[in-house]
């Protein structure tokens, strides 16, 4: 038996194992020919990127759904190394240190947030990088709720006016009143940069910037974090915040096991894939999502989103069987990119092409972001074989929707 293992359980992990499963059956191998395992640390898959919103009722979505019908075994397990001269995996399970072999290897372990070598972070910051650590932000915010007032209770600071800390902060008005904050509350977005938006691009940022001011969204530009504390956050301005909650959005990079592989990696730390998914001058590994760099109109590469993740895994996963078999691969090639950023209340923004053309704003634009984060991005939950492998096709599915630009 042939063993092809997926690390990673996230938008691209998913989908290549679903994908792997999908080009399994269409060859006429079996589940005896060629066994497909995927192992994450989570029994679950993580619709990452609604982590910033209040209700998680629907973002961890069970393993056991989603594999069990396509015959894609699946293990909870922490990767500590990856040998691939050996082709050998070790892991930390619940039963102790083991070691996993493997004839074709898709690593797909994402990324995670940065975290600086300062004081305070790791003690006394929140993200939302994880679906446990979007938990623990609720439960913390909902503890305010039902706190009496004090120096900070009614302040937040989002550090990171990047896309993930603005979605935090946008959204974090309405969060603030669903667990009974409101009057004196105070919401400050803090970045290095000298404008908020900074990666993304000139047209949209004053659309964020009224949005923003309309939220009542504060500013603290052109200045870094000096400590986070108990009470607060020391600007390097001189300036000190009182506030209870510090939510860290400063930048991403790629899991650090993809130094584990030999070749170039860019300034984030991805693996560089071919348009086939393959990892250079390393044989039998494919690598998809955050931890892969693939250029992927002839010019641009790929950035961290679900937007590339899904396709990137959904390749990876075809390919990964076509090679294991001798049969040809398909490349990947995406000849359209867009944005939508949430803006809470105030609606989102919707932007079109590596120049971030803007398309829709307001409300047109929050239906068009409802659509992608609870509908596009979900893979099918009715447990039908049949349904989960015509979502796994190795296609590039067209741009979402429109709804005016009101």
């Amino acid at each position: 038996m042939a063993r092809i293992v997926v690390l990673g359980a996230g938008f691209a992990g998913l989908w290549a194992a679903i994908g792997a499963a999908r080009k399994r059956e269409e060859i006429g191998a079996s589940v005896r020919d060629i066994e497909i395992r995927l192992v994450d640390r989570n029994s679950y898959h993580n619709i990452r990127v609604r982590n910033y919103e209040a209700d998680l009722a629907e973002v961890a979505l069970p393993l056991p759904q989603l594999l069990d019908p396509i015959g894609v075994s699946h293990g909870l397990g922490e990767v500590e190394a990856i040998d691939p001269a050996r082709r050998e995996i070790s892991l930390v399970t619940s039963a102790g240190a083991e070691r996993l072999s493997y004839d074709r290897l898709v690593l797909a372990l994402g990324s995670e947030v940065v975290r600086p070598d300062i004081p305070g972070p790791a003690a006394h910051a929140f993200d939302v990088d994880t679906y446990a650590a979007a938990l623990r932000l609720e439960d913390h915010l909902v503890s305010l709720g039902r706190s009496a007032p004090s120096a900070g209770h009614s302040t937040v600071i989002v550090v990171g006016a990047g896309f993930t800390g603005i979605e935090v902060a946008a959204e974090m008005p309405d969060r603030l009143a669903g667990v009974g904050i409101t009057g004196n509350r105070r919401i400050i977005l803090v970045d290095p940069n000298p404008s908020v938006g900074a990666s993304i691009g000139a047209h949209a940022r004053p659309v964020i910037e009224a949005a923003l001011a309309s939220l009542d969204v504060e500013t603290r530009l052109g200045v870094r974090v000096a400590s986070v504390e108990a009470a607060g956050m020391r600007l390097t301005s001189g300036e000190f915040i009182p506030a209870q909650t510090v939510i860290w959005c400063a930048g991403m990079r790629a899991s650090p096991l993809a130094a584990s592989f030999p070749g170039g990696r860019d300034r984030l730390g991805r693996l560089l894939v071919d348009p086939l998914m393959r990892v250079a001058d390393v044989g039998g590994v494919f690598a998809a999502g955050d931890v892969a760099s693939s250029v992927i109109d002839g010019l641009h590469p790929t950035v961290m989103s679900c937007q590339f993740a899904r396709p990137m895994g959904r390749f990876a996963g075809h390919n990964v069987v076509a090679d294991l078999v001798g049969l040809p691969m398909l490349p990947l090639r995406i000849d359209w990119y867009v944005t939508v950023l949430d803006l809470g209340g105030w609606g989102a923004l919707y932007t079109e092409g590596w120049n971030r053309e803007v398309r829709a704003t307001g409300a047109a634009a929050k239906a068009t972001k409802e659509t992608i984060n609870r509908k596009r991005i979900y893979p099918p939950l009715t447990g039908s074989k049949d349904e989960l492998f015509a979502a796994a096709a190795p296609t590039v599915q067209a741009p979402p929707p429109t709804y005016g630009t009101g």
